[in-house]
């Protein structure tokens, strides 16, 4: 085994990957105990093992680097990975000592690490499409209901109704909240009830279309996807299966002829 082999070997084992995995979470602990008075006490030794952290995630880059060779940027994780730890390397003084509090995001390295995470994020991106397209019906009920409060409610002089309903924006900031059910009953429906009784016509469908309806569509798509991602990772090793057992079958059946023969 040559040494590039070895070396890649080394890289893609699990215990290779476990470590990282720990480092990463430690790392996520060491970032949030800098926002406490532990952190303040003892920035130094904090600084101190940010920095070692920081070194091991780029030297497993220039390892990738050295293994994959040009293969290394056809993968959108390791993009992902050269991307973030770029940033961590950004200055953290003057102009840009905003960057450091871009270093918690290091901490999403777990999604290329962790081959579960890097599945549900693979859905998430297949799924995107669809989204869309439910974003965009979102959108239009969103946009219809807003025109409609506005000139049902908006044109109250009371000062919650200006406020909520004043314009197509706030009513949409406001159906926005309805949506979301939060504090919608008490904080905007039954003050409005109280003005105009027969609003629950027009809030009640409306909840049942975004919040119970279109919202779930999402929900089944992103399991959709899932689905269609756990098939396609299912197929080569149904193929490798069906081959070797094709394989079998060949060897008994020379096995046979050759009894035969004798």
């Amino acid at each position: 085994m040559s040494f590039n082999q070895r070396l890649k070997h080394f890289v893609e084992c699990q215990i290779f990957q476990r470590f990282l995995i720990s480092v990463i979470l430690f790392n996520a602990i060491t970032l949030g105990l800098e926002t406490t008075q532990f952190g303040k006490d003892n920035a130094s030794v904090l600084h101190v093992l940010d920095t070692i952290i920081l070194w091991i995630f780029t030297i497993e880059l220039f390892l990738k680097l050295y293994v994959y060779r040009s293969q290394f940027f056809k993968s959108g994780w390791n993009w992902f990975d050269l991307i973030i730890v770029t940033i961590s390397w950004a200055p953290t003084s003057g102009a840009l000592s905003v960057l450091r509090a871009f270093r918690i995001l290091r901490v999403l390295r777990l999604f290329s690490v962790v081959p579960q995470m890097r599945r549900v994020i693979g859905a998430l991106g297949h799924s995107l499409p669809g989204m869309a397209s439910v974003v965009g019906v979102l959108g239009v009920i969103f946009y219809v209901c807003a025109v409609l409060a506005t000139k049902l409610f908006g044109t109250h002089p009371d000062p919650n109704m200006q406020e909520w309903f004043g314009s197509i924006g706030a009513s949409a900031y406001t159906l926005f909240q309805v949506m979301t059910l939060e504090s919608w009953s008490m904080g905007i429906v039954r003050p409005t009830m109280e003005l105009f009784p027969e609003s629950w016509i027009f809030f009640v469908p409306f909840i049942i279309i975004t919040s119970f309806a279109v919202l779930n569509l999402f929900i089944g798509i992103i399991v959709d996807a899932m689905q269609i991602m756990h098939e396609e990772e299912a197929k080569p090793e149904q193929t490798a299966a069906t081959k070797e057992d094709i394989k079998q079958l060949e060897e008994k059946i020379e096995q046979l002829l050759k009894q035969q023969n004798r």
